[in-house]
């Protein structure tokens, strides 16, 4: 596992407390588990910088107000390397070694359902800001979440795909091997079947992570009969799957999902996922308010427009400040202040953050409208409609 980074905010950021006997100012610290190396780095860069931010904006006003009092802050980095048992290990260490008050992170389903189980098993409020697999907070009421579920996002796309294309038979190509791709293909299949009978699906296809030849799947699926095909790939496996697809002659709509929103997936795919649509969070073509103003800022500090994992991370930072400021008061208990920040999470019935209006139900998990996107012949993701429960 890479080294971890430390990030020490003076007279105030977000108060996390560290036992130290002896030691009377308390400090909040808070515990990010990302992606800075592995397959998807982009995740874990955009993750970072959006905390930077957020730490930059906490720092400025002299601290994180909780009670009555101004407290210190630090941001623990730990590089997940894009990998479940490493982000299991990061949890573990953010909790067990660096006395976290609150863990944000994993991104990746595929990292954030392992890790929670660890949140839940030591009892750390854990949220992940960009994972919708419904098993990242099943039955464990330490763990929360900031974007939509996958049971919400398939239907969706269902949905859109039979309004937008007048399409009723579809294939499928996912990573079988993975909790979001693999869970994300069975709603998505459930919900077009549910709409166009059994067998509509006609060409379920499935790989293993890090393959890069999928000619024999795509043929498949081009000989399938099928009107369009749905892959809920990151953006790494995204331009393979579609320049090898218009090779082999597919010429009919591909369709993503939410993993398709990093500023990489244009940037690889190029002139071959002009015209896609995908489903995600928020879209920063068109944003207005506090959208446009996060938008603005990462844009001229970094250089390139934020993606969904980055203002999803925002939000779940400012979700996580709201809760320990709700607390009232830390008590200087690690083990207490844990167990009051859970239970002020999950107090927030409602929520008003730069990817839109959340409502969380009792389970940790919020209620929100999901964005289409469609490519431009441009490169530029832009707002198409949005969908809301």
């Amino acid at each position: 596992m890479k080294p971890r980074s430390l990030l020490t905010v003076l007279p105030g950021v977000v108060a996390l407390f560290v036992m130290t006997a002896g030691v009377s100012a308390q400090t909040i610290k808070i515990g990010l588990n990302i992606p800075l190396t592995g397959d998807i780095p982009k995740v874990g860069e955009g993750s970072k910088f959006a905390a930077r931010m957020w730490l930059s904006d906490v720092n400025a006003a002299g601290g994180l107000e909780v009670g009555g009092k101004k407290h210190k802050v630090e941001l623990v980095i730990e590089d997940n390397e894009s990998r479940a048992e490493s982000a299991v290990k990061a949890n573990s260490r953010l909790i067990t070694e660096d006395g976290v008050l609150v863990i944000v992170g994993p991104q990746s389903s595929k990292q954030a359902v392992p890790a929670g189980g660890v949140a839940q098993d030591r009892a750390t409020p854990m949220i992940s800001p960009w994972s919708t697999n419904p098993n990242t907070t099943r039955d464990r009421p330490y763990v929360f979440r900031a974007p939509f579920l996958d049971p919400f996002q398939g239907p969706v796309l269902a949905n859109f795909i039979t309004d937008e294309f007048k399409s009723t038979r579809a294939a499928v190509l996912y990573d079988g091997a993975s909790d979001y791709p693999k869970g994300l293909a069975e709603f998505f299949k459930g919900a077009w079947e549910k709409l166009h009978g059994a067998g509509s699906v006609v060409a379920y296809e499935s790989f293993t992570t890090r393959d890069t030849d999928f000619s024999s799947q795509l043929t498949k699926i081009r000989n399938s009969g099928a009107q369009v095909l749905f892959t809920p790939q990151l953006y790494n496996e995204v331009a393979l799957i579609v320049q090898q697809a218009r090779e082999l002659g597919w010429e009919n709509p591909i369709v993503g999902s939410d993993s398709w929103g990093s500023a990489e997936t244009v940037d690889l795919c190029g002139k071959d996922c002009f015209g896609s649509f995908f489903s995600t969070h928020y879209a920063a073509a068109g944003a207005t308010g506090a959208t446009k103003a996060f938008i603005d800022r990462y844009n001229k500090t970094h250089g390139y427009v934020p993606d969904d994992v980055a203002a999803l991370t925002w939000d779940s930072l400012l979700i996580v400040a709201t809760a320990i400021q709700a607390t009232g008061g830390l008590t200087g208990d690690l083990k207490k202040d844990r167990e009051n920040v859970r239970k002020a999470m999950a107090g927030i019935k409602k929520f008003s953050g730069i990817t839109g209006e959340m409502t969380f139900t009792p389970e940790g998990d919020p209620i929100k409208c999901a964005v289409i996107v469609r490519i431009s012949d441009q490169g530029r993701f832009e707002f198409y409609k949005s969908v809301c429960p």
